[in-house]
This record gives C-alpha cells, sequence and structure tokens, in this order.
C-alpha cells in the first residue's frame, strides 16, 4: 500500500509548523515511507495526494477548547465539503478530494487527519511553543501506533 505523510503548516509561525515537525519525526524514524511537507491549502494538495492508497495528514488547529499538545484524530468524512468551488485558494480538504474524484484522480482510499491544538499561529519565527515542541516526539509515537507504521 504506497502511503503519505502529509505535514502541513507554515515553518515560520511558530505552533502553525508543527505538522511539518511532526511529519518530518515520522519520517526520520521511518525512511521508507514518502514525506511531504508543504504550506500549500485546498486544490493543491491534490497535487501531492493523488495516486496514493494512504493519506496520513498532520496539521495544527486552534480551538481554544483544548490544551497545547492535544492531538485529535479525524477522518474525512468529519468535514462537510463545500458546493460552492467558485474560490480555489478557499477549498477545504474534503471539497478538494471532491474535485479530484469528480475529475476521476486515484484519490487514497484510506485517509486519516491528526491535528494538534496549539497555542499561537501568529508569531513569526522558527520552532513551536514549548508546550506544543515537548508533545512531538509522543505525538509522532501516537500516530505511528495508531496508523501501524
Amino acid at each position: 500500500m504506497r502511503t503519505l505523510i502529509l505535514g502541513l503548516g507554515n515553518p515560520i509561525l511558530t505552533d502553525d509548523a508543527v505538522g511539518i515537525e511532526i511529519a518530518q519525526r515520522i519520517g526520520e524514524e521511518n525512511p521508507d515511507l514518502e514525506v511531504v511537507e508543504t504550506s500549500e491549502v485546498g486544490l493543491a494538495l491534490l497535487d501531492y495526494i493523488v495516486g496514493y492508497d494512504k493519506l496520513i495528514i498532520v496539521d495544527s488547529i486552534k480551538t481554544e477548547k483544548g490544551s497545547p499538545g492535544e492531538l485529535y484524530r479525524m477522518e474525512l468524512g468529519d468535514f462537510k465539503a463545500s458546493t460552492d468551488l467558485s474560490f480555489s485558494h478557499g477549498v477545504d480538504i474534503a471539497s478538494a478530494f471532491k474535485v479530484g474524484e469528480g475529475l476521476r484522480f486515484k484519490m487514497p482510499r484510506y485517509v486519516s487527519i491528526y491535528a494538534v491544538e496549539i497555542k499561537d499561529n501568529s508569531t513569526f519565527g522558527q520552532g513551536c511553543t514549548a508546550q506544543v515542541k515537548q508533545r512531538i516526539p509522543f505525538i509522532a509515537r501516537q500516530i505511528m501506533r495508531e496508523e501501524k507504521l
């Protein structure tokens, strides 16, 4: 099964880089896995994910209800695809999948989405805040265990 680990985020906006850092950690411990890190969103993600059987997305989330470093596991079905696809730059992942399927691209059959609660995604700076950074090794191991990597 061809698997892609897709780490999303912006490496210069502190905690927003957590998805990228976790993807890198998973890649270091599993050198045979394909890992992509990007700050792209929406339809641009199709360039990365088409052709894979399994997709594991790691990204940040700021709900302000959880603790920084808390991990949430979701699936594509947890997101509702938009019916308004008039602006490609504003398309969410569920809508991007809908477009890919509509174009008959070979889309991943298995999709897991992991979101890490963050504290700060608006301060310019490389590296996550201490609360989030200390959880990265644990989160990477948890994702590998859940996904049997």
